[in-house]
């Protein structure tokens, strides 16, 4: 009994430090304000403003805010759909930086910037995906591989079995290659497999391949250059070739001997039409951009220098190299690897996903129930994902079985279904896969529920700024639906505003009132006139718009002179000029009048707007007052920094 009261104690003594340090301000209907709250929301007000705020002025904004989104509450407004989706999208988003483990993101930076000082050869096999084959392609990848890694010939390999019919006579070279320009898995194991071995089978989204360790040269960056290209295709006749090279010499004489000639002979001469528009001008590529040919020519020109002519598989090529940049810096690296792995399909992706699953879970003492998962996914490997396995894992008691626990919370397996919406995948590996990322997912997903929880807890920052942005949301809702909506859409009571306050309304000069249309031409506009005459003036912008749809823009209005260029021209005697609206080109005034005062709200709706939702934002904050009691502890306000 003791122990038990010395334990009571402690944890009273907890909170009453606790309360000590973030006191109550003050209470609106019932619900506690902190003063870290008040003082963050203060001080940020407070740098906003030129000159600052008095805090009493500032407590009673405060108050009236607060009760605002009292209202909000009553009226449940933080259930709405919409409201519930937008908070949970801005609690993930201001979370992320708090979860975001920053050292290990730059360690794929670091990875890719250090291939980056290297060119490396890619040699290769590779085979397309096809659904159907899955099975199949893999096992012949297997062996492939069993017998490159055992001393087989990698030229016969490739020239057999390789999918990439350019690279496949060449021992699968592709030629050199630069980073983050292929797949990550694939340069991963170009840039690191030893030159002379095999890798392991890689897989990317759409193929897979077997690498074999090529060399290495220094990066050279990029280069841009023009060029003037004969297709000769291949296969083509010695006679052919023959008046090819001619023709390509021919040209090669004229630009040696004026090079300012270059771009004139590529646009009339080059049969690479697009470059051709553009002086012969290519984008700026890197190695393994181009035809090797192509590449090594132009890398090894200067700025400003001509080739002779180039063989390529395309035909014959002269090359102007124009200038050349280095390889990209750190900073430039960085910026594409951190678009690059928040693709899904990237694998940093998931590896990035499962270091976050394990920082959390080892911080909020999370267990995944592997049994549990195992019963499932062996049913998965064996029948794919039916309706036999919903019933089995969704229904019952195997439906509570945990698949995960947080701290003390146990997550079931109900709960794991939920998100799988009974969607059935007949194949057992496609099955498998799909299972496996959707449970990675989940458990992520709920681990960083929890890591949010426990910021709002315990970061004041965080759980400043969401509620911010919770009351702010609330608040501004609340506002449309008691003011603005209910003002801009009360005709009766704006009409009913407006005839109470006649008085304030007053024009210094005559207005033009009447209906403005613009129609698509004066047949149309004839048209429009016969319906205009015979329709009574309630309706008459309705049926205008629903007989003339696309032909006519209609508008009841009220303008001085001046203020509308049409209606000068219409009923001023203003200059002469055409619609608004580009291609109408017919415009009349239908029944103007010239009044010297208003006559209804619609005349001045503007102005009587502003001053209707003025007026029920006053009625508004009365009835707050009247329906929210507010506590402030003055001992603690006199606290305030």
């Amino acid at each position: 009994m003791k122990k038990q009261l010395l334990a009571g104690s402690a944890i009273a003594a907890v909170a009453l430090a606790w309360a000590a340090k973030d006191p109550v301000l003050m209470t609106v209907n019932g619900i506690d304000v902190p003063l870290s709250e008040f003082e963050y929301l203060y001080h940020k007000n407070s740098r906003q403003q030129l000159e600052p705020q008095p805090l009493s002025e500032y407590v009673e904004m405060f108050k009236l805010y607060k009760m605002k989104v009292a209202d909000a509450l009553t009226d449940r407004l933080d259930t709405l759909p919409s409201f519930k989706k937008e908070m949970e999208q801005y609690r993930q988003e201001l979370a992320t930086p708090y979860m975001t483990d920053s050292a290990y993101l730059y360690t794929f930076v670091d990875e890719t910037f250090g291939w980056s000082s290297q060119e490396a050869e890619a040699k290769h096999i590779m085979k397309f995906k096809k659904p159907k084959d899955q099975a199949s392609t893999a096992a012949l990848m297997d062996s492939i591989r069993t017998a490159a890694a055992n001393g087989a010939s990698w030229t016969d390999l490739a020239a057999k079995y390789s999918d990439d019919k350019s690279s496949a006579q060449k021992e699968g070279s592709m030629g050199f290659i630069t980073t983050m320009k292929f797949p990550y898995a694939f340069e991963k194991a170009v840039f690191t497999t030893p030159e002379g071995q095999v890798s392991e089978i890689i897989e990317t989204p759409n193929t897979i391949h077997i690498i074999m360790g090529g060399k290495r040269r220094p990066a050279r960056g990029k280069v841009t250059a023009s060029h003037i290209l004969k297709l000769v295709p291949e296969g083509s006749s010695k006679e052919t070739e023959a008046a090819a090279k001619q023709f390509i010499d021919s040209i090669y004489a004229v630009v040696k001997a004026d090079p300012a000639s270059f771009g004139a002979n590529a646009r009339n001469n080059s049969d690479d039409k697009g470059s051709a528009r553009q002086d012969g001008l290519l984008p700026a590529f890197g190695a393994g951009e181009m035809v090797p040919e192509f590449d090594n020519a132009a890398f090894a020109l200067a700025d400003g220098e001509i080739s002779e002519p180039v063989r390529s598989r395309f035909g014959w090529h002269i090359i102007k190299r124009i200038s050349g940049q280095p390889a990209p810096s750190r900073d430039e690296i960085k910026q594409t690897v951190l678009r690059q792995i928040q693709n899904p399909q990237d694998p940093r992706f998931r590896q990035i996903l499962d270091h976050q699953t394990k920082t959390l879970a080892a911080k909020h003492n999370a267990k995944i129930a592997e049994s549990s998962f195992k019963e499932m996914e062996d049913y998965i490997a064996a029948n794919g994902i039916d309706s036999v396995f919903y019933e089995r894992f969704n229904t019952g008691k195997a439906a509570q079985h945990p698949v995960l626990t947080i701290g003390k919370q146990a997550i079931t397996r109900a709960e794991l279904m939920q998100g799988m919406h009974n969607r059935p995948i007949n194949d057992p590996k496609v099955a498998a896969t799909q299972f496996d990322a959707y449970k990675a997912w989940f458990i992520n997903n709920r681990l960083k529920d929890a890591e949010m929880n426990r910021l709002e807890k315990d970061e004041p920052d965080y759980r400043n700024l969401l509620n911010e942005y919770r009351d702010g949301s609330l608040l501004y809702e609340a506002s449309v639906r008691k003011v603005w909506d209910k003002a801009s859409k009360d005709t009766e009571g704006l009409e009913e505003y407006f005839n109470a306050h006649r008085s304030d309304y007053k024009w210094d000069k005559p207005h033009a009132k009447g209906y403005l249309v613009q129609a698509l031409n004066d047949s149309v506009a004839n048209e429009i006139k016969k319906l205009m005459n015979n329709t009574p003036a309630d309706s008459m912008v309705y049926k205008v718009r629903k007989a003339f749809s696309g032909k006519v823009q209609i508008d009841h209005v009220s303008a001085a002179k001046g203020e509308n260029a049409m209606i000068d021209y219409l009923v001023f005697d203003g200059h002469k000029v055409r619609p608004r609206i580009s291609n109408y080109s017919a415009m009349f005034m239908f029944n103007p009048r010239i009044i010297d005062q208003p006559e209804e709200a619609g005349d001045v709706r503007g102005q009587v707007t502003t001053d209707y939702q003025n007026l029920l934002q006053d009625l508004w904050h009365e009835e707050l007052k009247r329906k929210y009691p507010v506590k402030v502890n003055q001992k603690v306000l006199k606290k305030v920094k």
